[in-house]
């Protein structure tokens, strides 16, 4: 048989939230210790429950649905974005314009397949979730990294999005709330990044899979709802906001001048069709989650277990010295910062490692989320308080005589 090498296409590919260092946390759980794997955001692993209305939904709505379903969704479920879309104020959504998928991550994917050609560059934030650089890659395109400022808790560097626009550059993602900052972006920002996208052309992409998890009474903006004439792609699912990764439930929604985005649609039509439909139980429960946050909300208010959890880590990480961290806005994380010359750190995947060796805590290096510098790593902080306090106790006795 000839070699069967890893496709070439794949050589600037990579996702290490789910990489070489959980690779090492298996093969350490493998001879008997238990890991505190904080790499995903994953609520039920860490006691999460999704509301009951939508369980008792799911088991009801199985047995019916055995057949394929029309391949951009099941026609309730698409309704049902289509209305949650109009109340974030995005406008002239229909069933037509929305599409399910095998959770938000599929839809990622699919865009990036449909949009670019070899060469063609996507604007993506820094930090950033890692899938969306990923599938540019995989794509052919080429991901352009704007920088993201610590100094304005992760607020984008308008500056810097600006001088990263070429003639190749073909669309500009948003990543609002933010993962791994936990970034609220403003609407003061958002208009901006509208403009710089109007006035070249370029299509948006949002990616607001957190939109329902904002604390401290701030509120979650649309930009498609503050670009009403620019082509638009918001990608959204119920995973973290119901507490159901597992179901796969997921979706995009095209708004805006689909003018000169006719043969995007069409490539995602085909995509979507190829794949003949997203999970079709799943689907069922859409039209009953999206009236129903109220358990969400119950946790992210003050005496809300992620509210507190969200207190207890960061307060702790700060009292660590060489670690510093902002306090997130919304979603499950934060990005601290290392004193990188404190600890003689050049390489933040190893920093992971030898903690992960050490302490049996699995972490993400924060250039796996495309930050250039080995200075920041991402704790996700869905753990009870009690273990998040045992967390910092193990991060701070490490980092006390810790040198690379």
């Amino acid at each position: 048989m000839k070699p069967l090498p890893k496709a070439e296409k794949l050589a600037n590919v990579r996702y290490e939230v789910r990489g070489p260092v959980l690779d090492e946390a298996e093969k350490i759980a493998a001879a008997g210790h238990k890991i505190l794997q904080l790499n995903t955001g994953n609520p039920a692993a860490f006691g999460f429950s999704a509301p009951q209305e939508i369980l008792d939904i799911f088991a009801k709505e199985s047995a019916k649905a055995q057949a394929y379903c029309p391949s951009k969704g099941v026609l309730e479920a698409r309704r049902a974005v289509a209305a949650q879309m109009a109340k974030k104020g995005i406008n002239g959504v229909t069933e037509d314009d929305v599409y399910i998928g095998n959770g938000a991550s599929e839809m990622i994917t699919i865009c990036m397949q449909a949009l670019l050609n070899p060469g063609d560059e996507m604007l993506i934030p820094a930090p950033d979730y890692p899938l969306w650089t990923a599938a540019t890659n995989l794509a052919g395109g080429t991901a352009v990294h704007y920088m993201c400022d610590e100094q304005t808790n992760w607020s984008p560097d308008i500056a810097d999005l600006r001088s990263k626009i070429t003639p190749r550059s073909k669309a500009i993602l948003v990543i609002n709330p933010n993962n791994p900052t936990g970034a609220l972006y403003s609407k003061e920002v958002l208009l901006e990044i509208a403009q710089i996208a109007r006035e070249n052309g370029l299509a948006i992409f949002a990616d607001e899979i957190y939109d329902h998890l904002v604390m401290d009474g701030k509120e979650h903006t649309s930009i498609a709802s503050l670009a009403p004439d620019v082509f638009c792609v918001t990608v959204n699912g119920l995973s973290k906001s119901h507490v159901i990764c597992g179901y796969r439930v997921g979706w995009m929604a095209f708004s805006g001048d689909k003018t000169d985005a006719e043969g995007f649609i069409a490539g995602v039509n085909m995509l979507t069709s190829m794949r003949l439909c997203a999970n079709v139980p799943a689907q069922k429960i859409i039209p009953a989650a999206l009236n129903n946050f109220s358990e969400t909300d119950a946790m992210i208010q003050p005496g809300g277990r992620v509210y507190e959890q969200r207190r207890t880590i960061v307060e702790a990480i700060n009292s660590i010295p060489g670690l510093k961290t902002t306090m997130p806005d919304a979603a499950f994380y934060i990005f601290p910062r290392i004193d990188i010359k404190r600890f003689n750190i050049s390489d933040d995947k190893q920093f992971v490692i030898d903690f992960l060796k050490a302490k049996h805590v699995l972490l993400v290096n924060g250039r796996g989320f495309n930050w250039p510098e080995p200075d920041h790593f991402r704790i996700v902080y869905l753990p009870p308080a009690h273990e998040l306090a045992t967390l910092s106790d193990k991060l701070g006795s490490f980092m006390a005589d810790y040198r690379q």
